[in-house]
């Protein structure tokens, strides 16, 4: 089921729950449809590869998994304090993202 989390690409988040638990990374990916996100440095898993075209070696890679965006919370650019999300119409008709701990508009 897809569910607006709110989230984007390039927002700085804070894992709360899990094996990172405390870590801070960077969004790289958001899968909507499975309400999951790829953060940076986080989740990391080994894959087992056999030699191809791109990885002409083969052997063991560790590359980010998914983690479920209910385990990550994002972090306030004003208070750098993680906080949920709220959003704010503007004058201008303008939806904006907003930190619901120091009600500052969120880039």
């Amino acid at each position: 089921m897809q569910v607006k989390t709110g989230l984007k690409k390039d927002d700085k988040v804070k894992v709360v729950a899990g094996k990172d638990k405390g870590k801070i990374g960077k969004i790289l990916k958001v899968d909507r449809k499975e309400n999951r996100v790829i953060v940076e440095n986080i989740n990391k898993v080994k894959r087992h590869v056999k030699p191809n075209m791109q990885n002409r070696q083969g052997g063991i890679i560790e590359k980010e998994a998914l983690i479920h965006s209910s385990n990550v919370m994002i972090l306030c650019s004003q208070c750098m304090k993680p906080s949920r999300i709220g959003f704010k119409v503007l004058e201008d008709g303008k939806k904006v993202r907003i930190c619901s701990k120091c009600k500052e508009v969120m880039s």
